[in-house]
């Protein structure tokens, strides 16, 4: 059975349309936890949900911890960092996130969406995919479009037979506009579609 926002999207994208007859709806469980979600994605440039690498999850499995607070987060530094190869760069931005968070008590449930771009934005090091990706699966946004996603313009560039030498960004931003206020869930469809392998 096709739920209303699916109808939208299919009545607005004949391409998504058959996307959304030949895969079951993407469902996130979330962890509704921006501190643990966003040191995954500076581990290893990835949210753990789409992960295949684990390199956060191995940390985490060095430390005796299933889910990383600010309160055990030495834990992570006392059995992982201290051996890891971690980039400086990335170890940087860590210590950047972890600095904002020590200092701000911000319930980012209760923000808008720009509010948490301007608030996750002003820590170095945190870039639009980063943010984008806490929006889309850890604060679970109905309306956010990841265009420099990596996966994401794959799957464009071959479902709707886009030029990714030439301003691909525009390509898909004229794309998604089709989706109107629903780009979380077309985006999920999409992924999700790569994920299994599927054909149109």
């Amino acid at each position: 059975m096709i739920l209303e926002t699916e109808k939208i999207l299919s009545n607005n994208d004949p391409i998504l349309a058959k996307v959304i007859l030949q895969i079951p709806k993407p469902e996130i469980e979330s962890t509704n936890d921006v501190f643990h979600d966003l040191v995954s994605c500076i581990f290893e440039q990835q949210i753990h949900y789409r992960s295949t690498k684990r390199i956060f999850a191995k940390a985490l499995e060095k430390s005796s911890i299933e889910h990383l607070t600010l309160d055990n987060f030495y834990l992570v530094e006392e059995h992982y960092l201290k051996n890891s190869n971690l980039a400086t760069g990335k170890y940087e931005t860590l210590l950047a996130f972890i600095d904002y968070w020590s200092n701000n008590t911000k319930d980012f449930n209760t923000l808008s969406d720009n509010e948490v771009v301007k608030e996750l934005s002003s820590i170095k090091g945190i870039g639009k995919w980063t943010i984008d990706m806490i929006l889309l699966y850890t604060l679970q946004r109905q309306n956010v479009f990841p265009y420099d996603d990596y996966h994401l313009k794959q799957i464009m560039v071959s479902l709707y037979g886009l030029n990714e030498k030439v301003k691909l960004k525009a390509q898909m931003l004229e794309i998604a506009e089709n989706w109107g206020e629903h780009k979380s869930l077309a985006v999920l469809y999409l992924l999700a579609f790569k994920k299994f392998g599927t054909r149109l």
